[in-house]
């Protein structure tokens, strides 16, 4: 007698023809996907893990073996950056707190209104959003001269206020976008229901939205503070010495008698700790406010 080879839906599971149950796909794809993305952050994190390396060895083993690693480890380049005299690392990592903390701050006190004037009143319509869609396309080397003969005017060169302003007005576009996604995300019923219990706009923004969208404004807090901290090009140009951040003060160990790699590579290293700790600790509101506004329901 043959045995029964198909199921009643519901009560088993289909089987193959060797009687074993067949094997799921998904689990293999998983894997594959995982492998994939883990070479792919291994091969983007090269530069960090050699910067790392190096900074640890003598100046001897950086020319001898580069990319290997330390045979005598040292902290003397790590010693040079903190202690060692004519590098000033603890202004330098001070300046780019101020610039990043002060850009993030600067940034949300105008992109939280605006957006909400452009999402919920209709302010410019879709116009103000291609705009600033356009504008942070443009690579910021087009706006380093008007800024330099501006601030020169202004008397703005070289000050922590100059670098603040010229990181929003970079970062400003991005903030815009980022907060429109999460804004079109809070359902218009409950502002209207703030609307008929009495509160005006200014106070339904503040109480209402604002909490609503903390997800996608930390989120954009975090992206703001990690590009303002990272900024080379503004700094190399508005800044000279009294606003000098970590980003161009690591340049200070390229001298007459020769590139300082040791230190430069520690400078490098002790400088991406900050956005690295900020991003790491605020994970779990930067992926849902980069996500808000992908999925719709």
């Amino acid at each position: 007698m043959s045995t029964l080879t198909s199921a009643v839906p519901g009560t088993a599971s289909p089987v193959s023809p060797a009687g074993r149950p067949r094997r799921r796909s998904g689990s293999g794809r998983r894997w594959l996907f995982t492998l994939a993305v883990g070479a792919i952050a291994l091969l983007v994190n090269i530069p960090l893990f050699n910067a790392i390396l190096v900074s640890f060895k003598p100046n001897g083993e950086i020319a001898q073996n580069p990319l290997g690693l330390p045979a005598s480890p040292t902290l003397d380049h790590y010693a040079n950056v903190l202690y060692g005299s004519g590098y000033d690392f603890p202004r330098f990592f001070l300046n780019s707190t101020l610039i990043a903390l002060g850009t993030v701050l600067l940034v949300l006190v105008i992109a939280i209104p605006a957006t909400y004037a452009i999402i919920r009143l209709g302010f410019g319509g879709s116009f103000i959003l291609n705009a600033a869609s356009g504008l942070r396309l443009l690579p910021a080397i087009f706006f380093i001269v008007p800024f330099f003969l501006l601030f020169s005017l202004l008397g703005l060169q070289d000050t922590i206020q100059g670098l603040i302003a010229a990181n929003a007005f970079l970062n400003l576009p991005l903030a815009v976008i980022l907060l429109a996604s999460g804004l079109r995300d809070i359902p218009l019923e409950i502002e209207e229901a703030a609307s008929v219990d009495g509160a005006g706009v200014l106070r339904t923004l503040l109480s209402v939205v604002t909490p609503m969208l903390a997800p996608t404004i930390v989120a954009t807090a975090v992206l703001v503070f990690i590009f303002s901290w990272n900024d080379y090009l503004f700094a190399l140009v508005l800044s000279t010495t009294d606003a000098t951040p970590v980003t161009l003060g690591a340049a200070n160990f390229v001298t007459s008698t020769g590139i300082r790699w040791g230190d430069i590579s520690a400078a490098s290293f002790l400088s991406t700790l900050p956005p690295l700790v900020f991003a790491v600790f605020a994970q779990k509101y930067l992926v849902s406010g980069l996500s808000a506004g992908a999925v719709k329901g």
